[in-house]
């Protein structure tokens, strides 16, 4: 593994300059090194961190990963892990013009992590650095255990198994995450709302009403004004209790939604004299599976989002010249979609156009939501220009749950015609002792 080479260097400075120009946002310099595949089997147990605490099951994934590959040779373009600075990873099998296609992919990524919300946590934090401390830790805590240092890896495979039951949410809450509004607000057009009758109009009154208040009288002056209006309180006289009953839920969910944090805090055994040093190991694995959560949170909108820049800044480069063929082919590898199984870089690059097309005419105004008339939303275009504008709002505050949820049922129905989407099921024919498909 090597620092990519100065003229390779170059080539990324200058999509970085076309990127930023196009709107992307890169807010520190970047780190890009050259890698075989070899290299890449031995990173990708690591999660492609290098710095990475050593565990046995990681020497395991490098030899399956090298079997794998003598069966199943292929080279994987890029890698970018979330660090400050990004570092990426190019195979040194790569030519510049595929390097170009494959900078504007990273630098989507890096533009990502950089600005979406759910990173925030991530955003000033040195990952890379943090990882090595963590891995000088644990070494040193198995020279202290001496010839009980396999209880080391016991102890990271146990806390490995439930590293998902971390309360990643109130983490983000914890660091100010949020809509911008007070925690009441939030409630009222999120929670409550949602559960009263009225539906969208409702709902675009409401804060139609609330912007006003705030314009006239402030934020804090224009929300109290906002809940003390006389036919809110008559419409919703539930609200403070409602509310009040949510807050309470809230601290005690705060408190035992961590299932690692709860075992670190309340086990008996790590509780014994000599175990403390258990505590230590959970916290590292715990805080490593918390850096990643966002990426989990965010895989389709994340490659979608990389995708999307990768076609629309490669193609008006001029160093596509004479590889349009080529780039087709690797692009139609990277986002087709497949009959059977979810390709994320696929998924998410095609929501993104159709919301982007969607903004474009208007459709994702009031006026268009309250049209019932098919042929009438059918023909709808207002051509507003504002569909790159939509996409930066998705890429601020989507995760991929947002992202299938934004869509109301009608617009999402016909990006399912559109891309002629369906839900396939596998079921083992144990009397013919095959796969049948079961198309929805």
């Amino acid at each position: 593994m090597e620092l990519i080479s100065q003229h390779a260097k170059k080539i990324m400075e200058d999509c970085k300059k076309i990127a930023k120009a196009a709107g992307l946002v890169i807010n520190t310099e970047t780190i890009e090194y050259i890698v075989t595949n070899q290299d890449m089997l031995e990173l990708s147990p690591k999660v492609m961190i290098p710095t990475l605490y050593d565990l046995w099951i990681n020497d395991i994934g490098v030899h399956q990963g090298k079997g794998f590959y003598k069966v199943y040779p292929s080279n994987a373009y890029e890698t970018v892990i979330n660090t400050r600075p990004a570092i990426s990873f190019y195979n040194d099998n790569n030519p510049d013009w595929l390097n170009v296609m494959i900078f504007y992919h990273v630098l989507g990524h890096v533009d990502f992590f950089q600005n979406n919300f759910f990173y925030k946590r991530t955003w000033n934090e040195d990952f890379c650095g943090k990882a090595l401390s963590d891995k000088r830790l644990i070494d040193n805590i198995r020279r202290e255990k001496g010839k009980d240092k396999r209880w080391v890896d016991y102890v990271i495979e146990f806390f490995r198994t439930v590293d998902n039951l971390v309360a990643f949410y109130p983490e983000l809450e914890e660091k100010h995450i949020s809509s911008g509004l007070s925690k009441k607000v939030d409630f009222y057009f999120g929670d409550f709302l949602e559960k009263k009758k009225g539906g969208v109009k409702v709902f675009y009154d409401e804060l139609e009403r609330y912007n006003k208040s705030v314009v006239e009288l402030g934020e804090k002056q224009g929300e109290n004004a906002f809940f003390a209006d006389s036919e809110f309180r008559s419409k919703y006289p539930e609200f403070e209790a409602v509310f009040l009953k949510y807050q309470k839920k809230k601290k005690k969910e705060k408190t035992t939604r961590d299932v690692m944090q709860f075992i670190m805090e309340h086990s008996p055994f790590i509780k014994k004299d000599g175990n403390e040093w258990m505590k230590q190991v959970g916290e590292v694995v715990r805080e490593t599976s918390l850096y990643f959560q966002p990426q989990i949170r965010t895989k389709t909108v994340n490659e979608g989002w990389a995708s999307y820049w990768h076609q629309e800044l490669f193609t008006k480069d001029k160093r596509v010249g004479g590889h349009e063929v080529d780039f087709a082919r690797i692009d139609s590898f990277v986002t087709s979609v497949p009959r059977v199984g979810k390709n994320p870089y696929a998924i998410g690059l095609r929501l993104l156009q159709f919301i982007e097309e969607l903004a474009d005419k208007g459709k994702l105004s009031q006026e268009f939501q309250l049209i019932k008339n098919r042929q009438e939303r059918k023909s709808y275009n207002q051509k507003t220009g504002k569909g790159k504008e939509a996409l930066f709002d998705v890429r601020r505050n989507f995760d991929d749950f947002m992202l299938f949820n934004f869509l109301p049922p009608d617009e999402f129905q016909d990006f399912v015609d559109k891309h002629n989407l369906v839900v396939v099921d596998r079921v083992l024919n144990q009397k013919k002792w095959k796969w049948d498909y079961h198309i929805k």
